[in-house]
């Protein structure tokens, strides 16, 4: 026979892991809704209209012409545009785990892919004209975390 002190460490020992495993559930969902909201005000931020008349333009130049960094400092001088140090920004956050690599992918994949294929040439001048191996590398990793992400669903498909 059971005695009551048994049943009610039992009954205390499977409380405390049944809270245990909510807490770590909640925990797990707040991490997603916070992550989720950040890539949704990044998201406000690039479909503003300062940030398209902008992107709109560096789009149509960097159609227009392969340009240098040199080329890129004349045209703007230093109110660059906000395209390049936007997806900087967000390569480090996507470096850091702060956001989620399958929405942010959903929402900015094309334009990340268009805007560093298109600039790479002038990122890689800017490279050898400033002596700063680093400029614009958290904006390739960016790239290339989509890139394999996008071969990984070319696979899976």
């Amino acid at each position: 026979m059971v005695d009551i002190s048994t049943v009610s460490t039992v009954i205390a020992a499977v409380s405390v892991v049944v809270a245990s495993i909510i807490a770590v559930l909640q925990l797990r969902d707040f991490v997603k809704t916070r992550q989720t909201e950040l890539v949704m005000r990044l998201y406000a931020i690039f479909g503003s209209n300062e940030f398209q008349e902008e992107w709109h333009i560096l789009m149509t130049d960097l159609d227009a012409k392969k340009y240098s960094y040199r080329d890129l400092v004349e045209k703007y001088g230093k109110e660059a545009p906000l395209a390049g140090p936007f997806f900087e920004g967000v390569g480090v956050l996507l470096h850091r785990k702060l956001i989620d690599i399958e929405l942010t992918d959903d929402l900015f994949s094309g334009f990340i892919k268009r805007l560093w294929e298109k600039g790479k040439p002038m990122i890689d001048d800017a490279r050898k004209q400033l002596n700063y191996p680093q400029y614009g590398e958290w904006f390739e990793y960016l790239y290339n975390q989509m890139k394999k992400r996008e071969q990984k669903l070319t696979k899976t498909r």
